[in-house]
């Protein structure tokens, strides 16, 4: 089992959301974060006075897999979150030691 984990541009998640749809993804977990990477923040200019914005907002999204489908949910996350500008964001895949859903404390790919 893995997690994977996507920083992408917030307006991309809901094409993220439909991408990973066909594969039977039934759940995942989205958290608004900030941050920068070779972007290094932007420039705005607000009633006439220029700052920095060294944070941008990102979303985080969290999908916890089997393997079988590890390679289709990192495909379909870079097809649809993909703009071909900087900050597009970055893909981490995670070795996932074990899943127990507490509910009925299933184990292992069952939990998923």
């Amino acid at each position: 089992m893995k997690l994977v984990t996507a920083i992408i541009k917030p307006f991309k998640l809901d094409d993220v959301r439909e991408a990973l749809a066909p594969l039977g993804i039934q759940g995942l977990t989205v958290s608004e974060v900030k941050g920068f990477g070779r972007q290094k923040g932007q420039t705005e200019i607000y009633r006439g006075a220029e700052y920095r914005i060294s944070f941008l907002p990102k979303i985080k999204v969290e999908i916890a897999v089997s393997d079988a489908i590890t390679d289709a949910v990192i495909e379909a996350i870079l097809t649809s979150a993909r703009t071909g500008k900087i900050g597009d964001g970055k893909i981490f895949v995670h070795q996932l030691e074990q899943v127990i859903r507490i509910r009925t404390r299933e184990i292992g790919d069952e939990a998923l």
